[in-house]
C-alpha cells in the first residue's frame, strides 16, 4: 500500500522542479534528531539537483548533532532573526518537516504563516494542520526522514542522493526510534535502512557521535535525576521524573541534556509509561513515553496540550512544575486498569 496518494506525490515533483527561487527547509522548535536529520538529508540531496536550498531552524538544537553535514550552513532564527526572514523574503518554496501545527516554528509563525509562496509540509505525526499548501502526512513512517526517504525515491530524487544526506536520513531514523527500539513494527522501516547502508554510511560511527557524545555535567544530571528526582508507582506500573530551574542551573544544563532521560525508567521490571517534566521560565514541559497499547499521545493531548505517537509524546503546561506533578499524579488512578491490562 502507498504510504501517500501518488497524486500528492506528483504534485511534490512539479512544485519542486517548478522552483526557480531558494528553498527554505524549517525543522521544529527546539529540533532533535529526527528533525535536523529530516532537514539536512534533504538540503543535501536538493543542492545536489542543482537548488539553492537552505535551512532555518527556529531556534538552536544540541550540540551532538552540530557533526552531521549541513550543519555549519543552518541560520538560527532565535539568533539572526534578519537574516532569516530575508531568506524567506527570497525564497520561492517553504518545506516544513517533522511537524505538523504552525504553532511548532514559534517566533517564526508569522513569517511561515504570511509567506507568499507555496508551502509544504512533510510529517509523519498524527492529526496535520491545514497551514501547508500541500501535506504530504504519513502516520505509518517511523520518522520524517524514513517519509522523506521514501518521497525522494518517488519521484526520482534517489539518484541525487549521496553518503552524506544518507547519513542525515539514517541518523533521523535512529533518533526517533530510539535506535530500533520502538515505531519499528512496520518492515519497510528496516528496508530503508538496508538502502541507506548501501551508501557508505558508517552506522557505528553516528551512534557514537550521538550517544557517546555528552559531557559530564550531563551525566551528572541524569543520576541526579534517578536519584533523588524519580518517583514510582508500582500500582500504576508508571514512574515520573522532574527537572526544577534549580536543577539544570546546578548541573549547567545545556539544549539536548535531557534527551532520552524520558526512555530509561522503561526499563525498570513491570513499568510501562514513563513521564518527565521539565521547568522553564513560563510553562512546563512534560514527555511521555510508554510499552505497548497505552497510548501517551491521547493521554498528553487530552491533559498536557501535547500529542505525538502512541508511545512517544509530548505537551505543556503553563503552571508551576509542582502543580504538573500534582495533576499527573491525580490522574494515574484513572488509568489503573488499562495500565495494568
Amino acid at each position: 500500500m502507498e504510504r501517500i496518494d501518488i497524486e500528492k506525490i506528483n504534485e511534490f515533483s512539479t512544485i519542486l522542479k517548478q522552483t526557480d527561487k531558494p528553498i527554505i527547509l524549517i525543522p521544529h522548535l527546539h529540533p532533535d534528531g529526527d528533525a535536523m536529520g529530516s532537514v539536512l538529508g534533504l538540503w543535501r540531496v536538493l543542492i545536489n539537483a542543482g537548488f539553492t536550498a537552505r535551512v532555518i531552524s527556529p531556534t538552536k538544537y544540541p550540540e551532538f548533532y552540530h557533526w552531521m553535514d549541513g550543519h555549519r550552513e543552518v541560520i538560527l532564527h532565535s539568533w539572526q532573526a534578519d537574516v532569516a526572514q530575508k531568506c524567506i523574503e527570497e525564497a520561492g518554496l517553504i518545506i516544513c518537516m517533522d511537524f505538523n501545527e504552525i504553532s511548532r516554528t514559534g517566533n517564526m509563525k508569522d513569517l511561515v504563516s504570511k509567506f507568499p509562496g507555496k508551502k509544504i509540509m512533510i510529517d509523519h505525526h498524527p492529526f496535520p494542520g491545514d497551514f501547508a499548501d500541500l501535506v504530504l502526512s504519513d502516520t505509518t513512517s517511523s520518522s520524517t526522514a524514513e517519509l522523506t526517504f521514501y518521497l525522494l525515491k518517488k519521484i526520482g530524487f534517489d539518484q541525487y542522493i549521496d553518503r552524506d544526506a544518507a547519513t542525515s536520513l539514517f541518523t533521523g531514523i535512529m533518533t526517533d526510534t530510539g535506535s530500533f527500539d520502538y515505531n519499528v513494527s512496520d518492515p519497510r522501516t528496516f528496508e530503508t535502512v538496508s538502502e541507506l547502508l548501501a551508501f557508505g554510511i558508517n552506522q557505528e560511527e553516528i551512534h557514537s557521535n550521538i550517544y557517546d557524545n555528552f559531557s559530564v555535567d550531563r551525566m551528572r544530571l541524569l543520576g541526579h535525576c534517578l536519584t533523588n528526582r524519580m518517583t514510582v508507582y508500582p500500582e500504576f506500573r508508571t514512574s515520573c521524573m522532574y527537572l526544577s530551574l534549580e536543577d539544570q542551573k546546578k548541573f549547567n544544563f545545556a539544549p539536548g541534556d535531557s534527551e532520552g532521560f524520558v526512555n530509561i525508567p522503561l526499563s525498570i521490571k513491570g513499568v510501562i509509561f514513563s513521564a518527565l517534566f521539565t521547568e522553564k521560565e513560563k510553562y512546563v514541559k512534560a514527555s511521555f513515553r510508554s510499552k505497548g497499547n497505552f497510548a501517551v499521545n491521547e493521554f498528553s493531548s487530552k491533559y498536557f496540550n501535547g500529542g505525538g505517537h502512541r508511545n512517544a509524546a509530548g505537551g505543556e503546561l503553563f503552571t508551576s512544575l509542582q502543580e504538573a506533578l500534582d495533576k499527573f499524579e491525580k490522574l494515574l488512578p484513572e488509568y489503573q486498569t488499562l495500565l495494568n491490562q
